[in-house]
């Protein structure tokens, strides 16, 4: 049974920092493209970042360019998301997921197949 438990979430105050874990078993974690997608209150779930199974691609929304890293470690079945300069704009839910495609840009949630409960983020002004 696969499963992705988020964790790292919080209030934070504008311009703060926060690192979210998400931890990944049941499978094989190195062979899977991990995402971190976000849902705020009364809007769609939105693309966040993503990364390569290997870890050498990376993939952002336009709005965290700069400001957020994604990154992994297959020893730890684990990916991050270390988020700066955070702003009120990014308050939500955080979700990670694991997809099985290869040759995609991950930017929809149909190209992932499992998803963590999500952990929330809170960032005040």
């Amino acid at each position: 049974q696969v499963q992705l438990v988020e964790s790292g979430g919080g209030l934070v105050q504008a311009g703060g920092s926060l690192r979210l874990s998400c931890v990944a078993s049941g499978r094989t974690f190195s062979d899977y493209a991990m995402a971190w997608f976000r849902q705020a209150p009364g809007k769609e779930r939105e693309f966040v970042a993503a990364i390569s199974y290997s870890g050498g691609t990376t993939y952002y929304t336009d709005s965290v360019k700069g400001r957020f890293t994604i990154s992994r470690d297959n020893a730890k079945n684990t990916v991050y998301l270390q988020m700066g300069s955070l702003k009120p704009e990014d308050t939500a839910v955080y979700y990670c997921a694991s997809s099985p495609l290869y040759g995609t840009t991950y930017r929809r949630p149909m190209d992932y197949d499992y998803w963590g409960q999500g952990t929330q983020v809170t960032v005040s002004s």
